[in-house]
């Protein structure tokens, strides 16, 4: 595999077609984003009355 200097590796696209190998290319340099907890927790201020409000609901 010779390298044909097409320059498809140098633009900053997350895939690109090389010539040379004759298929598609997929960097490696990915960037894994952590997840964020969300919700209620119960350390949180209105834990009991969201909890107590929405308890109230299903008993109804």
């Amino acid at each position: 595999m010779n390298c044909i200097h097409c320059e498809n590796c140098k633009l900053s696209t997350k895939t690109y077609y090389c010539f040379a190998k004759n298929d598609f290319v997929i960097p490696t340099e990915s960037t894994t984003i952590e997840k964020v907890r969300t919700g209620w927790k119960k350390g949180e201020k209105e834990y009991e009355t969201h909890r107590r409000k929405t308890r109230k609901e299903v008993e109804i």
